[in-house]
């Protein structure tokens, strides 16, 4: 199996690093990863000099009033987490985003940048989402070729026959897999809104929950194709200023009944336009994690 994906992935991390900062934002986007949810044994080490960013529960206080200067404890071994993607494959995923891309390359390359970061770190990784046959599920494996598969897959098994509801995969891993689990949901508007805060809420009460959200592009303007007909829609619906406001006002509540129901479970999540901005937007996202987990 050729690394297609992969390949493509590490290329746009490589872009993101030539943005102006101070580091490259794919080292960014690593460390954030890392430092919200590389794990630890028990086992302790030795002890090593405090830099900013350690957690400071690591801190030895007896050690650091010893040597009047702050020492940190180093464990010998790093615990693995497994790691689960929750895929949308409904037809409305061969819309395009907020900014024309594709919804479909969107979710896939920002699963993918996030797979890539969990495969360097020797995470397991697993998937589940739907497909004309039922649900797929992939075990949890290490490697680049299992995130290959997954992503390859997912590619075929979005298409016009595709009606799945993010919602049924949900329910499937409550059912059915009972390890603790860091969950990435990859899902838009109306995946979101599927999802009930009751069902949120079992699953924040085992796992680690973040979600993935693709932005829908508006229904508005010229050469308007809906992927629930198939067809293009016609000027005097794409051009009423009248259910222009009704569709904008329709989204706004959709997005804060949303926003309520992942506040209330503690979620954080982060909207996706583009494939460029990928980086930047999964390196926020971890680190307001990153604050809701203190």
């Amino acid at each position: 199996m050729r690394l297609n994906y992969i390949s493509q992935i590490k290329s746009n991390l490589k872009k993101s690093a030539t943005i102006s900062t101070r580091r490259p934002s794919s080292n960014i986007l690593d460390g954030s990863y890392v430092s919200v949810f590389k794990g630890r044994s028990l086992n302790f080490d030795d002890l090593r000099e405090y830099v900013p960013g350690d957690d400071v529960k690591d801190i030895d206080w007896k050690a650091t009033a010893r040597s009047q200067q702050p020492l940190v404890r180093e464990y010998i071994a790093e615990k693995k987490h497994n790691i689960m993607f929750v895929l949308d494959t409904n037809k409305r995923m061969l819309a395009h985003t907020k900014d024309l891309n594709d919804k479909k390359d969107v979710a896939l390359y920002a699963a993918g940048t996030l797979a890539y970061l969990v495969s360097r770190n020797g995470d397991y990784i697993s998937a589940v989402f739907s497909s004309e046959k039922g649900m797929r599920r992939f075990p949890f494996k290490t490697g680049l070729m299992n995130v290959e598969n997954i992503l390859q897959t997912y590619d075929k098994d979005i298409n016009r026959k595709n009606e799945s509801s993010v919602v049924k995969a949900l329910e499937y891993i409550m059912r059915n897999i009972r390890r603790r689990m860091i969950i990435i949901i990859v899902t838009d508007m109306e995946g979101k809104r599927a999802i009930s805060e009751q069902l949120l809420k079992r699953l924040v009460t085992m796992h680690d929950v973040l979600f993935l959200n693709i932005s829908d592009t508006d229904a508005f303007g010229d050469n308007i194709y809906d992927v629930e007909s198939f067809k293009m829609l016609p000027d005097f619906f794409t051009k009423d200023k009248k259910l222009l406001k009704r569709e904008m006002k329709r989204k706004e509540e959709i997005e804060k009944e949303s926003a309520e129901k992942l506040k209330k479970t503690g979620i954080v999540t982060t909207t996706l336009d583009n494939t460029d901005d990928i980086s930047i937007r999964l390196t926020e996202l971890l680190a307001r994690h990153k604050l809701e987990k203190r």
